[in-house]
């Protein structure tokens, strides 16, 4: 068989043949053709038949075989086309302005969901920000097509990438558990901008949105979604008895100045047992807690109010939790600890935002994972530069799209010249 047809099998990139080769110390030239009889406009994809000249010889990177760095080698034609004019050919094998062909951006782009950039860097031999550009073509080019279609539930956070408050906003799917949409910036113009291209139409459709209580996105939410019911997230309601709760400690572990009387030993070590679910508290915190009830009545009433909280987001009639809401957000004003007061405040304030978590138990637990999962690619890239390059990883491995590694062979089991 002669070797132009073996090296052809072994390319495995259709409408494409070998018509030459050439060995170097670490690198294979494969000289290429297509096989279209025609060429095809990389504008537009049309078929053209007038050829206006021919470029010089064009390289791609190809993957590597047998430990030789594999290049493709073509001479393009430059065709006439009626829609875009003077414009060079269409290869089956890379996209338009790539050096790359697909299967090595492929694997590259599967090397970028488990590995940092310098890893690939050092792998494949091309720079680190060249891995940045394969990545965005590669979404553009098999990511989905349309991730605002279909939203009616969402959730909205922001992630923080870099020192001195670099943010950015994420828009997840609750129905997917996928990132939607990523856009820098934690403001109200940020949020709008999302509202802005998922456009007036769509923004109907959408039934809930779940936020944390930050003021910017409550705006934006009910300037461009007003039809949409704002949903709070329970762990930043939750948090705001447990951050009161730890402010009272402080206040009371001040004002007993030190550990040597009963109240100040009482105080020791309770940080973590008053913060702490009670199905969690060992047998001594347990019992820390019991010391603390005779000791400090004031900490212990804001430990009962944190307690309290919870219980009320637990329950899953909205009418009721609505009544005990109200009547927690009184006892907390008349508790005479300031803390708590403000906390009820806060909770008066958005009552409506809280029961709309207790009707739909909507919460923003898949965007916490996401941007757990975002927080990893962040520290695995050392810190990302640019707002950009953070985005487009995050599209990459948290918007559904699966990359597998590519073959150069086909298995074993289907070459079917082996004797059975």
């Amino acid at each position: 068989m002669p070797a132009n047809i073996i090296l052809s099998h072994l390319l495995g990139l259709k409408k494409t043949r070998v018509v030459g080769y050439q060995f170097r110390p670490l690198d294979l030239v494969l000289d290429v053709r297509t096989s279209f009889r025609h060429g095809r406009c990389s504008g537009c994809g049309l078929r053209v038949s007038q050829v206006h000249d021919r470029n010089p010889d064009r390289v791609w990177r190809h993957l590597d075989f047998a430990g030789l760095r594999v290049t493709l080698r073509c001479v393009l034609r430059r065709l006439k086309c009626p829609r875009c004019g003077v414009c060079v050919e269409m290869v089956p094998w890379a996209d338009h302005g790539s050096d790359f062909t697909y299967r090595f951006e492929e694997q590259v782009a599967f090397l970028a969901q488990h590995a940092n950039k310098t890893v690939i860097s050092e792998m494949t031999g091309i720079a680190w920000r060249t891995v940045g550009s394969v990545i965005d073509r590669v979404l553009a080019r098999l990511g989905p097509r349309d991730l605002l279609a279909n939203l009616r539930r969402i959730g909205v956070d922001e992630l923080s990438y870099r020192k001195h408050h670099e943010y950015v906003t994420i828009v997840v799917d609750h129905a997917t558990g996928r990132i939607v949409w990523a856009r820098p910036g934690k403001n109200a113009d940020t949020l709008k901008a999302f509202f802005d291209e998922l456009g007036p139409e769509r923004c109907a459709a959408l039934e809930n949105v779940s936020i944390d209580m930050s003021q910017a996105y409550i705006e934006a939410v009910r300037e461009k979604a007003p039809n949409a019911e704002i949903v709070f997230d329970r762990f930043h309601v939750q948090r705001l008895a447990h951050d009161a709760l730890d402010q009272v400690r402080r206040q009371e572990v001040a004002k007993a100045d030190g550990a040597s009387t009963t109240e100040g030993k009482a105080l020791k070590k309770t940080r973590w047992a008053l913060q702490k679910n009670p199905w969690n508290l060992t047998s001594i915190e347990s019992a820390r807690l019991s010391l603390l009830q005779r000791a400090n009545k004031p900490l212990y009433r804001g430990y009962l109010l944190k307690e309290s909280l919870a219980a009320v987001l637990d329950r899953r009639q909205p009418n009721v939790a609505r009544v005990k809401l109200v009547e927690w957000c009184r006892w907390a004003a008349r508790s005479r600890l300031k803390p708590f007061a403000k906390a009820g405040r806060t909770v008066r304030k958005h009552l409506d935002g809280v029961i709309a978590y207790v009707a739909t138990g909507l919460s923003n637990g898949r965007v916490e994972g996401l941007n757990g999962k975002a927080r990893t690619i962040t520290r695995r890239a050392y810190g990302f530069h640019d707002a950009k390059s953070l985005i487009a990883m995050l599209f990459l491995c948290c918007s559904g799209i699966t990359m597998h590694p590519v073959r150069v062979l086909p298995p074993v089991e289907a070459w079917n010249f082996l004797p059975r």
